[in-house]
């Protein structure tokens, strides 16, 4: 692929997209191309740029499956889900919460803050090594995920929320969104989903699962501007929620700000409380139209587990390699390894120009569609080679 497109394919082979992301360079133009404009006109840029936000919401729309009233632009997966905690109705602290006990810290702390608060009780889902298919190969003091079963096991009257990752951040596990949407609507629980590992990678389409909110950053497999992201809320589940961030933007009378009737929107913008910075919506948006829609989401999960395949076929395991092998429908963007001091071996796959990441104690790999099968077979040989060496 062009490295006009992607720059950094001049000397890395980057398989580091569920940490930061190379920014999409047709993006990154969008966004400098705005914010040149706004120093030669400053206010006036408007007048070129009317509809930033809608566009943005369609983009989002298109990729979900969605109506545009159900997005929202926030600046990262934190930010969406303490809008919804703590707008949220709970009418007891009994009330309960139910989330995975090594959840991201941005989809732990908000639901903690309401548990310190006294507004309702948090429960975690345990560490289960049984959804592992090779669990008898993999050591006991690693991460996994989650079942279905574990999840009901914590399940009472009193159960108002389940909010988890669609894909665990360590493992990479990613839970059957449609099984446990589906259970989510018989007991009448909304599911909330922390889509920052996921989104860009994996088809996701909350109408179909019955998810309630998902809040993503936009840097990740999105390939968009740090400090950006993306909220959807359903039309029902938001009718839920309180507001508790405001500001001008919030309010259907706009920019008469001498008007200070409370009338505030009550579709996505109900979140978008103040001043969107709207140079970054515009590069996700490109981002999301021209890398992601294009592409096709389905296309680009498809070309993202060939490649995993073919990474595990030419770095073999062994008794200092091992995969974590989960079942079709658990499988996401990130093939975690586990390899003696991963902290040295990612370390040394930087000096070969090779960008991994490592999360609780993985080696994690996570390639994209513009990685090709020659680029992710030599990685694979490198870090053969690697460890052959070294351990």
């Amino acid at each position: 692929m062009d490295t006009n497109v992607f720059p950094f394919k001049e000397k890395y082979i980057y398989l580091n997209f569920c940490g930061v992301s190379p920014f999409y360079n047709p993006a990154r133009l969008k966004k400098e191309e705005f914010e040149k404009k706004q120093s030669e006109m400053g206010a006036l840029v408007f007048l070129e740029y009317p509809d930033i936000l809608d566009k943005f919401h369609q983009a989002v729309a298109n990729l979900l499956k969605t109506k545009k009233e159900n997005i929202s632009f926030v600046k990262n997966t934190a930010e969406g889900l303490s809008l919804i905690a703590n707008g949220y109705p709970f009418e007891s602290p009994e009330d309960e919460i139910i989330s995975f006990i090594h959840e991201y810290p941005s989809n732990h702390y908000p639901w903690k803050l309401q548990e310190i608060k006294k507004k309702a009780k948090l429960k975690l889902i345990p560490n289960n090594k049984n959804v592992l298919l090779n669990k008898n190969d993999i050591p006991d003091n690693y991460v996994y995920g989650f079942t279905l079963e574990d999840i009901k096991k914590l399940i009472t009257p009193k159960t108002k929320i389940i909010s988890i990752s669609h894909v665990q951040f360590t493992s990479g596990f990613a839970i059957n969104l449609k099984e446990i949407g589906e259970f989510c609507k018989k007991h009448h629980i909304d599911l909330i989903i922390d889509a920052a590992q996921s989104l860009g990678s994996i088809p996701i389409y909350p109408e179909e699962y019955h998810i309630s909110a998902i809040a993503s950053s936009g840097w990740k497999w999105l390939l968009g501007p740090i400090g950006s992201g993306i909220l959807y809320t359903s039309e029902d589940f938001r009718k839920k929620i309180d507001y508790s961030m405001v500001g001008a933007d919030i309010m259907i009378q706009g920019m008469d700000y001498l008007n200070h009737t409370w009338q505030p929107y009550t579709d996505g913008k109900k979140f978008e409380y103040s001043t969107t910075p709207v140079s970054d919506a515009i590069a996700l948006t490109e981002c999301i139209e021209n890398l992601i829609l294009k592409n096709g989401i389905e296309n680009i999960y498809k070309h993202i587990l060939e490649l995993h395949q073919l990474f595990k076929e030419t770095c073999k395991p062994s008794e200092h390699i091992q995969y974590l092998e989960f079942p079709d429908e658990n499988r996401s963007g990130i093939l975690s390894l586990i390899v003696n001091n991963p902290q040295r071996i990612s370390l040394l796959l930087r000096e070969k120009n090779i960008i991994s990441t490592v999360r609780g104690n993985y080696l994690r790999i996570a390639p994209h569609i513009m990685i090709t099968k020659e680029e992710m077979r030599k990685a694979a040989e490198i870090l053969n080679e690697i460890i052959n060496k070294f351990t």
